[in-house]
């Protein structure tokens, strides 16, 4: 099986859905990953294609004519002030589009309101066939993959997945060895990318290297084949944000590097199914 790839909405943030659907078609990537939850961070546009009909329509077209399929919507974050039901607009624009999952996070320290609302989120999400994405990441309430893991298996939902992004992995010091240990039935896609190896002490150069700073696939310090090696053959969202690059370069091509960068580096470190025994 061909390893296929998404275009992450992080890698061109503020890029419309249909712009991002022609971006990756040139690019040479099998998916999109749209961010269609207005989420109202500063400088964020509204995507919304619940609320915005002439968006989806824009966004269908493309995909369409270009032969782009969608992967996963996000974000869902988990959070005090959020009603899970308020993200059903945009999961069902999600499965009408052919999306498959839903990217999500927690951003409550109330574990017991924590599982509470990802479990009704994955119900809701269960209604149109689209699996919920757990995401850890090192700046939220869950941070590292035994709480993610810990949070899942409370949920019990079949539908429940673990997303694991390289960047997160290895800020938050997890190990290949455990993540071999994580029911395989989890894994949906991977968020890939590339780091610096050290990992910054400062809250504030963290989130910067989150935002604006990964590296290409191969070009950090991460044994990035070691991380996937450990998990199903399942598709690869590279979300890459290098605002450096990616102002030097103009989002397509950045897109097209972002790919090209990472088919080199597994063609060189080619997968080894046996390694996830």
């Amino acid at each position: 099986m061909d390893q296929q790839f998404s275009l992450a909405y992080l890698t061109v943030l503020n890029t419309p859905p249909p712009e991002m659907a022609h971006m990756a078609a040139n690019a040479g990537y099998d998916f999109i990953s749209l961010r269609p939850i207005y989420m109202g961070l500063p400088g964020e546009q509204n995507f919304s294609l619940a609320t915005n009909k002439s968006l989806f329509k824009e966004t269908k077209r493309a995909m369409e004519d270009r032969n782009i399929q969608l992967l996963d919507i996000e974000l869902a974050r988990i959070a005090d002030n959020i009603d899970p039901s308020e993200y059903e607009p945009e999961l069902e624009m999600a499965a009408e589009l052919g999306g498959k999952h839903v990217l999500s996070s927690i951003w409550t320290d109330n574990r017991y309101e924590a599982v509470e609302k990802f479990s009704r989120l994955c119900d809701l999400a269960a209604q149109y066939n689209l699996t919920v994405d757990l995401e850890y990441v090192p700046i939220a309430s869950v941070s590292k993959m035994v709480e993610a893991t810990e949070i899942l298996s409370i949920v019990s939902r079949k539908n429940a997945g673990l997303l694991i992004d390289i960047h997160h992995f290895h800020r938050a010091h997890d190990t290949v060895e455990e993540l071999r240990k994580v029911p395989k039935e989890w894994f949906h896609f991977v968020h890939l990318c590339d780091a610096v190896e050290e990992i910054p002490r400062d809250k504030e150069e963290m989130m910067r290297i989150v935002r604006e700073a990964r590296s290409y696939v191969g070009e950090g310090g991460i044994d990035v084949a070691s991380v996937v090696n450990a998990i199903p053959n399942v598709p690869y969202s590279i979300e890459l944000p290098n605002k450096q690059q990616s102002d030097l370069l103009g989002y397509e091509e950045f897109a097209r590097r972002c790919l090209e960068s990472a088919k080199a580096y597994f063609h060189a470190n080619p997968r080894k199914e046996k390694s996830m025994c």
